[in-house]
């Protein structure tokens, strides 16, 4: 029925509104008039004071204009460094802990050091092998790593080609001693022999007129077995790999330079290797060959030293480090607290002649303990700051992007642009209290 039905009931028979009934509803009236005022008042203010979302402050399609809203484009000089100049209150700045120092020419000598891993000498590694197929009948080297000697027995194969040889071998030895030509037994000795056998042991099957069923495989060098390649009973030919015999009384250490230290490295240059797992003590050694590659993976320059072993105490995969004595030469560098590193370019905040605070770009050279090599960028003498870096980076970052304020509503405008302090924000007056009652 709503507010028609309730005047109807308001009215009584003759139709007239009863009085009471009439101050409800000039009160009613009152009410909501009040109720517009104060939230029209309260729109007006928030559209003055910061702007509401939907107001003529914006203007949405187009890009912000004014000094505040633009971003500088990615990859332009502005994005690389986004700070800007400030100006000092050195009161304040002494209160914050904020210290000076001046860049400075000093000698500069940091030792280079490079993983170092002991591997075995290529030159003195022998891969055991048959020239003739047949089958692996015994084995005596039973476990990798089992010292063995030269000349030492390997194994035993049973070759048939190798039987048939040595019987033709002998029958035209038997016809030589009858009056045959020993062209012919020449030509038979020098097959044995391309089929492996050595001179004794043609010699002992001359001797004896038999033939040997089962031919000795022998180590070629003494030393450790690196890799046994065979088991009991396998078949065999040329290609197959029986054991890998190393001598380890001289051994390589292989050393990985980082290719920004490799610069004048040279063949003959001594270094200090160290590995401490062995039990020996670090030792002097000197560059044998310089590799002509480098990693790729690791981006490192490889070199090599020889390296005598004859208590076996450097075995191959042990780690250690190489460390090389370097050249003494003038640097220019500055405090490691100076610089700001980004991870795409490092700056240092230099104070000017006016006293301020310009951020300024470098590029550094080599990091020692407590100092860094700055190759450009800075002259000797300049006066950077030198701790307490890290607040003026974020001020001047935060001055740069436009911030109202930066960290000046800790403590005070202190540090400001060098164009100036920004003006605050005008401050509105407090709205006036509506009389209700009226």
């Amino acid at each position: 029925m709503g507010a028609a039905g309730t005047c109807d009931r308001e009215r009584g028979n003759g139709g007239t509104v009863k009085p009471e009934s009439r101050s409800r509803l000039r009160a009613a009236t009152i009410s909501a008039v009040c109720a517009a005022v104060v939230l029209a008042t309260v729109l007006f203010w928030q559209d003055y004071r910061h702007g509401w979302p939907f107001s003529r402050h914006h203007d949405f399609g187009k890009p912000p204009v004014g000094p505040t809203a633009s971003a500088p484009k990615e990859g332009s000089p502005a994005s690389a460094t986004a700070r800007t100049t400030l100006s000092v209150d050195s009161a304040r700045l002494e209160g914050i802990g904020v210290r000076f120092e001046r860049a400075k020419v000093e000698p500069v000598a940091q030792p280079s050091r490079a993983v170092a891993t002991v591997v075995a000498d290529e030159g003195r590694i022998s891969h055991v092998h048959t020239r003739f197929s047949g089958w692996l009948e015994q084995l005596y080297v039973n476990t990798t790593g089992q010292s063995v000697r030269a000349g030492q027995a390997l194994a035993e194969v049973f070759s048939q080609d190798l039987y048939a040889s040595q019987n033709e071998y002998l029958t035209l030895l038997r016809q030589v001693k009858s009056g045959l030509s020993s062209a012919a037994l020449e030509a038979g000795r020098m097959r044995l022999e391309l089929l492996g056998m050595t001179a004794a042991e043609i010699g002992q099957i001359e001797r004896s007129g038999q033939a040997r069923r089962l031919v000795t495989v022998v180590s070629p060098r003494s030393g450790i077995v690196l890799r046994r390649g065979v088991t009991l009973g396998t078949a065999i030919d040329p290609s197959t790999e029986i054991m890998t015999v190393a001598d380890l009384s001289r051994v390589w250490a292989l050393a990985e330079i980082p290719e920004g230290q490799a610069m004048g490295l040279m063949r003959g240059v001594m270094a200090t290797l160290s590995f401490p797992a062995s039990g020996r003590a670090a030792f002097p050694a000197r560059v044998d060959f310089i590799y002509p590659t480098l990693t790729e993976r690791t981006r490192t320059l490889r070199v090599r030293f020889v390296v005598p072993n004859a208590d076996g105490r450097l075995r191959p995969g042990l780690y250690g480090t190489a460390e090389f004595a370097a050249t003494q030469r003038e640097a220019l560098t500055v405090s490691r607290d100076a610089v700001v590193d980004t991870g795409e370019s490092q700056h240092v905040f230099v104070r000017t002649l006016t006293g301020m605070l310009e951020p300024r770009t470098v590029k550094v050279g080599v990091r020692l303990a407590e100092r860094i090599e700055v190759t450009q960028g800075l002259a000797p003498g300049d006066e950077v700051v030198a701790a307490g870096v890290f607040l003026i980076d974020s001020e001047s970052r935060l001055r740069a992007s436009g911030s109202a304020g930066g960290h000046a509503g800790h403590g005070g405008a202190t540090v400001r642009e060098s164009g100036g302090a920004r003006e605050p924000p005008p401050q509105a007056p407090s709205p006036a209290h509506s009389d209700h009652g009226t």
